[in-house]
């Protein structure tokens, strides 16, 4: 199966399972677990693990995006995406900045959809960005935040459900988005990107993002860079359009990854 093939392959899976191609104990059932379990296809694929966590949340969902089709997920397939998703961390390559994560922990975090799969929540595609940054990157931070900032225990060695576990459930009241910036500054902390996860909330406090980062970069001398994520697609803006070292990504979807990516590179 060539390269293409298997992208092409996670794509339609549900259309496959459908049509009745796909079926609990056939040949071709077999033949996909065995491609979504082939470490070296996915690979030279390149598929990133978002793609597959999107994939994966589909076809659990047994409906399609918009309502057209349904079809019986089988366990095997279902199972074969989930170990998918964990094997495609070595798609991604690492750019060896110094990350600082923060992630929204506020209860709406938990509701929705974004990049019009089912199931797949802000909380859910959060949790799944630093867990692969976890896994690729040699120096990170992960935290949580809303009114208050706080440290997230989240190892790469987890698995995504109990990722989103730690972050649900936390205490929160509004969306302070400076607090990444203010918090490194204060502990005098090396950073080169501040990655910010949010939903559609981008309340700030006592001081702007943008003059946190500055401030930030004034007290440290790093021209460190600012991601804003705002998962549901909403009309914001935090970043300053002047600054080239700021990025507003507004909606999320499974090409948003390689733009971070090749934002932080420059």
């Amino acid at each position: 199966m060539r390269t293409f093939q298997v992208t092409y392959l996670i794509r339609n899976l549900a259309t496959l399972t459908r049509v009745g191609l796909l079926a609990p104990g056939s040949d071709a059932t077999r033949r996909v677990v065995e491609h979504l379990g082939d470490r070296e296809r996915l690979r030279a694929a390149r598929v990133h693990p978002i793609a597959v966590l999107a994939a994966l949340k589909t076809y659990a969902s047994g409906r399609g995006a918009r309502g057209h089709g349904t079809w019986e997920p089988l366990v095997g397939i279902v199972d074969a995406l989930d170990a998918a998703f964990y094997t495609t961390f070595q798609n991604v390559e690492p750019t060896g900045k110094r990350w600082l994560l923060a992630l929204d922990v506020s209860g709406s975090m938990s509701w929705g959809q974004i990049a019009g799969v089912p199931g797949l929540t802000p909380r859910d595609a959060s949790g799944a960005m630093a867990l692969v940054t976890a896994a690729t990157e040699p120096h990170y931070s992960i935290n949580g935040f809303s009114t208050t900032f706080m440290p997230l225990p989240i190892s790469p060695r987890q698995r995504l459900d109990d990722v989103v576990k730690a972050i649900s459930g936390l205490p929160f009241a509004g969306t302070d988005c400076a607090l990444p910036m203010v918090h490194a500054t204060e502990r005098k902390l090396p950073v080169d990107v501040f990655v910010v996860y949010t939903d559609s909330e981008t309340w700030y406090g006592k001081i702007h993002p943008v003059q946190a980062l500055q401030r930030y970069r004034e007290k440290m001398g790093i021209p460190a860079r600012l991601i804003v994520v705002a998962m549901v697609a909403n009309q914001f803006s935090i970043a300053d359009p002047e600054d080239a070292g700021m990025l507003d990504i507004v909606g999320f979807d499974t090409a948003t990854p390689a733009v971070m990516a090749d934002f932080v590179r420059g």
